[in-house]
C-alpha cells in the first residue's frame, strides 16, 4: 500500500458551500420587486371586483372564488418573475448583488419544467418554515430540496477581477 503524495493536488471537488445565508438575503431583495408586481395584480383585482357589480366599500373577503383567483394570480406572478429571470441569465435582481447563479447539470441554463418545479417544491420548502432551504446544512452535497428535486443548484460565482 502506498502512501498520498503530500505535495500532489487535490483530486476531490470541493464541497460546495450551503449559501443559506446568501439565499435569504436575496429572497429578501426579490420580495420587493414581487411585492410591486402583487400590487399590481392587487389593483387589478380590485377593479375587475368592482366592474363586477361589487360595492365599492367592500374588500374581496377571504376564502372566496375571487381571493383564492387573486393569490393564485400573485403566486404565478412571482414565479414567472423567478422563472424568466433564471432562465434569461441564471439570476433574479437579488441574486445578482451576492453573486448567486442557478445552473443545471454540467453549468446549462436549466429548462423550463426543471424552473417550474424548482419554484413550486421552494415554495413548498418555504411553507413549512424554511426546512427545505435549512436542510441544505445537512446535505452532503449542500443541495436544498427544490435542488435535489429540480436537478438544479445554486452556487456562488467568483468576485471579478478589476
Amino acid at each position: 500500500m502506498t502512501s498520498p503524495d503530500p505535495t500532489a493536488p487535490d483530486t476531490a471537488p470541493a464541497r460546495p458551500a450551503a449559501l443559506i445565508g446568501w439565499r435569504l438575503l436575496s429572497m429578501f431583495y426579490d420580495f420587493w420587486p414581487v411585492l410591486a408586481l402583487w400590487m399590481l395584480a392587487g389593483a387589478a383585482f380590485v377593479l375587475a371586483f368592482t366592474l363586477a357589480g361589487h360595492d365599492t366599500h367592500e374588500n374581496i373577503r377571504p376564502y372566496t372564488l375571487w381571493w383564492s383567483l387573486q393569490w393564485t394570480v400573485c403566486w404565478l406572478l412571482a414565479g414567472a418573475y423567478t422563472t424568466v429571470s433564471w432562465r434569461r441569465g441564471g439570476q433574479t435582481l437579488g441574486m445578482r448583488p451576492w453573486r448567486l447563479k442557478v445552473t443545471g447539470a454540467g453549468d446549462q441554463a436549466p429548462g423550463w419544467k426543471a424552473l417550474w418545479l424548482r419554484y413550486a417544491v421552494g415554495t413548498v420548502s418555504l411553507a413549512a418554515a424554511g426546512l427545505g432551504f435549512w436542510w441544505a446544512w445537512f446535505d452532503r452535497d449542500h443541495l436544498t430540496w427544490h435542488d435535489r428535486a429540480s436537478g438544479t443548484r445554486t452556487v456562488r460565482l467568483p468576485k471579478r477581477k478589476k
